[in-house]
């Protein structure tokens, strides 16, 4: 059994994954357009290059996402995605990386349960945890 999060966005599924490409070296597996669906179903008008699905790998772990029909996209809210990384440095430039053009909830700095941990709304409006494990 594997629980993968599923991330929608509101138009600007491409793009978000272009920068997780970026940032995080994540790997793009699958993407299917809405123009490539079912031809009975109906594709909004512009929306025939809009992501419906997509499968992403982001060092072996696997995060799907997909543009939300118009009229259908709700904000992200009570979930955050979690990104364990062992070097502390490395931590905090990933965390600079997301962070970059989003929002920052909690700066990224050393706790008392972790080498390095900061929050961040990504500009694309994911929430993210940055973690450095005291010990992975």
């Amino acid at each position: 059994m594997q629980v993968n999060p599923y991330l929608s966005y509101d138009g600007n599924c491409g793009a978000a994954l272009n920068f997780y490409q970026k940032v995080l070296g994540a790997r793009i597996e699958e993407t299917y357009p809405y123009g490539e669906g079912n031809p009975e179903m109906q594709t909004p008008p512009g929306w025939k290059d809009k992501i419906m699905h997509a499968r992403v790998s982001i060092d072996g772990e696997i995060i799907m996402a997909s543009d939300a029909p118009p009229g259908h996209f709700q904000k992200p809210q009570g979930f955050h995605v979690s990104l364990q990384v062992e070097d502390p440095t490395e931590a905090a430039s990933r965390f600079k990386a997301l962070s970059e053009g989003g929002t920052v909830t909690m700066p990224f700095g050393k706790t008392f349960f972790s080498n390095g941990f900061g929050m961040c709304v990504d500009q694309f409006g994911i929430p993210w945890m940055v973690n450095c494990p005291q010990q992975m």
